[in-house]
């Protein structure tokens, strides 16, 4: 199961934003591996952000760095330049982008002077959040290694990563702390999609060997 309308937001995402975008880095001179490393820069920019207390302008350089991610394989693509390494290096990098945002809330919440209680609830819900995100996105991979290949599952990396921009954007703008909250719906549906992923795995694997 999948979220509806996924495949149709990605042939869009492609068409109109992927593709237009691909060709104007093409004409600025950037490579494929370029565009990988400018966003995780720019995400660790918006992990940096966050850990110094500034989540709404954190949350707004953490899409953009994310945005990015949409141009390189693209770009590959357009320019002929795909290879297992590029795309080996855009997994690598994505993954630690995001855990790169993880730290910076783990030190958001520990620079920020919280009672003892809500501290660790919050340090338990950055943990669990990391945890289960990093193993979906680790089902993926094992899964192609394996010869299964899915992006099955409710929260795959493009839900995760609008949930955590939106939900910093929305800490910066509340009156009332967010973040923890959302943190626990990653966590908790993350955990759902990563049992969610591998039962379709396991599926995969039993009906391409009968």
């Amino acid at each position: 199961m999948a979220m509806p309308g996924r495949e149709e937001l990605r042939a869009a995402l492609l068409r109109y934003v992927e593709l237009p975008g691909a060709r104007a880095f093409k004409a600025l001179g950037f490579t494929p591996n370029s565009i990988t490393l400018l966003g995780f820069a720019v995400s660790v920019a918006g992990a940096a952000l966050t850990a110094l207390g500034w989540p709404l302008y954190g949350g707004v350089v953490f899409l953009v760095g994310s945005i990015l991610d949409l141009f390189d394989g693209a770009l590959a693509r357009l320019t002929g330049r795909a290879s297992p390494f590029g795309a080996l290096l855009d997994s690598v990098f994505d993954r630690l982008g995001e855990a790169a945002l993880f730290v910076g809330l783990g030190l958001y919440y520990l620079l920020g002077d919280l009672p003892t209680g809500q501290l660790l609830l919050s340090m338990l819900a950055v943990l669990l959040g990391l945890v289960f995100s990093q193993g979906v996105s680790y089902l993926r991979a094992r899964g192609e290694g394996l010869g299964a290949f899915t992006r099955s599952g409710i929260m795959t990396r493009t839900e995760r990563v609008i949930i955590l921009g939106a939900g910093l954007i929305a800490e910066g703008l509340a009156p009332v702390p967010v973040m923890v909250w959302v943190l626990w719906v990653i966590a908790g549906v993350s955990c759902f999609t990563l049992f969610q992923r591998m039962f379709t795995i396991r599926g995969i694997l039993e009906q391409d060997a009968e």
